[in-house]
């Protein structure tokens, strides 16, 4: 299989502290890219199809009109119809995610410390 032709999973990573799961991606066949900040996600997701997007739920006190900038990467996939969204989250945000979930079609939520069983089988 070419790269070209593999899936692509998107892993934004901003604040990070878990293990790297790119391993669990490659071995469900997916041409993995990482980016470190919701600007370079935004600019990736406007240029290519993304079969899975793997995210951050961080919540942000410093924004007035949004709980994170995980509502304008989101924002970024309503273009792709078949992207898959996997969001990581601590538990004691779970309220706050509300306004992203409802908003936002999310195929799984999982929560810290992550369950690589969960995570392989969310990516599946």
């Amino acid at each position: 299989m070419t790269v070209q032709s593999k899936k692509i999973l998107l892993a934004v990573i901003e604040q990070g502290g878990y293990p790297d799961f790119s391993y669990l991606y490659e071995e469900a066949s997916y041409q993995v890219v990482t980016v470190k900040s919701p600007r370079k996600a935004i600019s990736f997701l406007k240029k290519n199809a993304v079969d899975v997007l793997v995210a951050e739920f961080n919540f942000q006190t410093d924004f007035r009109d949004r709980t994170s900038s995980l509502e304008s990467i989101m924002a970024s996939t309503q273009h792709q119809q078949a992207i898959k969204v996997i969001i990581f989250i601590d538990q004691t945000n779970s309220e706050r995610f509300k306004r992203v979930s409802s908003r936002f079609e999310i195929h799984q939520t999982l929560s810290f410390p992550i369950d690589e069983t969960q995570l392989r089988h969310a990516v599946n």
